[in-house]
């Protein structure tokens, strides 16, 4: 069963974007997953942790109410494509991983990937310009008509993912004297200095 999501709001996530690509497919089918198992976009206290920082993460914010303004839009850079979506108010959550073979086989991945590098750079001819507009749309209709089973494996997650954020005092840098999150400060020569001040200083960074 393809997409549910109403093509109205579709358009909306790519004009937000900027554009359309199968990343951004990727992060509306998500979305789409966590209204169907936790109605997430009308939760009081949602949650999406996310393991990447692919275009997927636009359509989160835009169809799911998490965003990083907010503190409920976590990113860790583990460089995988896995998202948890936690509902506080209900201590009901899961993780879904998305399954990249459905998409492309690795050798059309490959031969994708390196037409991108062309067109990226400015270097492929007006066939290929073509051909790499021709597969993008291609992927983009797959992820888009497929079924959320056949786009993602999902495990249930019963707390949550990351500790509700704090608020925190705000500390002089006493270098730049500008003001640092005190979680953010480092201690150095006896000066209490930001993190960039801090990486002036010491050497072994």
């Amino acid at each position: 069963m393809g997409c549910t999501i109403d093509q109205n709001l579709i358009d909306k996530t790519i004009e937000f974007h900027g554009h359309s690509c199968p990343g951004l497919a990727i992060g509306i089918r998500l979305a789409e997953l966590a209204i169907e198992r936790l109605d997430i976009a009308n939760s009081p206290s949602p949650l999406c942790v996310a393991e990447t920082d692919m275009c997927a993460l636009d359509a989160v914010q835009f169809l799911t109410g998490c965003t990083y303004g907010k503190g409920n839009l976590v990113h860790k850079d583990y460089g995988k494509s896995g998202f948890t979506f936690f509902d506080r108010s209900r201590g009901k959550g899961f993780r879904a991983v998305f399954i990249k073979k459905l998409q492309q086989s690795d050798q059309e991945r490959d031969r994708m990937l390196s037409l991108m590098e062309k067109v990226m750079k400015g270097k492929a001819t007006q066939e290929e310009n073509r051909s790499y507009q021709d597969q993008r749309a291609q992927s983009i209709q797959s992820i888009m008509d497929a079924g959320l089973n056949d786009l993602f494996t999902v495990e249930e997650v019963v707390k949550p993912p990351v500790r509700p954020a704090k608020v925190l005092a705000s500390i002089e840098c006493q270098a730049c004297h500008e003001m640092v999150m005190e979680s953010r400060i480092r201690r150095f020569a006896g000066k209490d200095l930001c993190i960039p001040c801090f990486m002036e200083q010491e050497q072994k960074i």
